[in-house]
């Protein structure tokens, strides 16, 4: 059966959190077995999947009325030693004990207009465009594509022929069925782009652009829908991604995520292959294309759903 938006996604007027932080603890309860954290499994019949609430607070060492009132919501003042011993308990990785803390003891920050533009500084766009032959793009809030060299664009397609909301790595990725044959690992991409979005509502769950873009992703994407139940969260700073351009045919790049120091909202992000292979040389002949490739990937993109 299909996952239920949430009144609160369908209106678009930010997410709950309190109910994000429910789901997101018995989430990751629900991964957990006895034997994986030296419990002893008495072969009791288990009405839910992985640890009982009693069980996760005697790891953690609170009571168990405690760990309860935090996983209803309750938890007012929580300590950060607390969170701790349960993201210890929980066997959390660093971004998902960093998204307990933004759900358990949220930022108090000042209101800002909540349709707030970001911009890229000249400066890092001039960089952009020096960096020639290297795919580059800078991504912000809610995985919008805030700017980007002609190489990524000969890359990934010319986002400037699109309306500045669609700029959006999950919409291309859920909404767009060319990106499907452009990334090979597609199932991948998509999971990273729903961990990226899982980790913004976290420390923005008054967003109402996030939960609006979530309502319509729920709604149009299956596949959207039930990633984001997973509750799953998780930074990618570098990897490789395989593609399957429509103009140069398979390509292997690695990439890198430059998290700029003066706005933590943006990255910076590069992708480059091996010297002397033959995803090298495949840059290299798009790189000498110029505006020609950009144009012809973007309407090979188009026309052939990725194929070459």
């Amino acid at each position: 059966m299909d996952e239920q938006l949430t009144p609160v996604e369908e209106r678009g007027a930010g997410l709950d959190r309190r109910a994000e932080l429910c789901e997101f603890l018995r989430s990751r309860r629900a991964r957990l077995k006895p034997e994986d954290v030296g419990l002893p499994d008495y072969g009791r019949h288990r009405r839910v999947p992985g640890l009982r609430r009693e069980e996760l607070a005697q790891l953690a060492g609170v009571s168990v009325a405690y760990y309860t009132r935090l996983e209803q919501g309750n938890g007012r003042n929580v300590s950060a030693e607390v969170l701790d011993a349960i993201a210890r308990a929980l066997r959390l990785t660093d971004a998902e004990h960093a998204h307990l803390t933004h759900l358990a003891k949220p930022k108090q920050h000042k209101k800002k207009p909540a349709a707030r533009t970001q911009q890229v500084r000249p400066a890092l766009g001039q960089l952009l465009d020096a960096l020639d032959g290297v795919p580059a793009y800078v991504v912000g809030r809610r995985s919008d594509i805030l700017a980007w060299n002609r190489m990524a664009a000969a890359v990934f397609g010319d986002w400037g022929t699109l309306p500045a909301q669609e700029r959006n790595w999950a919409r291309l990725v859920f909404l767009e069925p060319d990106y499907r044959e452009l990334f090979v690992e597609w199932d991948r991409k998509a999971a990273d782009v729903v961990a990226f979005l899982r980790m913004d509502a976290g420390c923005h769950p008054d967003d109402p652009r996030l939960s609006a873009l979530v309502g319509e992703l729920s709604v149009k994407s299956p596949e959207f829908r039930r990633l984001w139940a997973t509750h799953d969260v998780k930074e990618k700073n570098h990897g490789v991604k395989r593609l399957h351009h429509p103009l140069v045919g398979a390509l292997t790049l690695s990439f890198e995520t430059f998290r700029l120091v003066d706005d933590a909202e943006q990255s910076l992000i590069t992708y480059h292959a091996e010297p002397d292979s033959p995803s090298a040389e495949a840059l290299r002949l798009l790189a000498s294309w110029g505006r020609d490739a950009t144009r012809a990937g973007a309407e090979g993109l188009a026309e052939t759903g990725g194929a070459s």
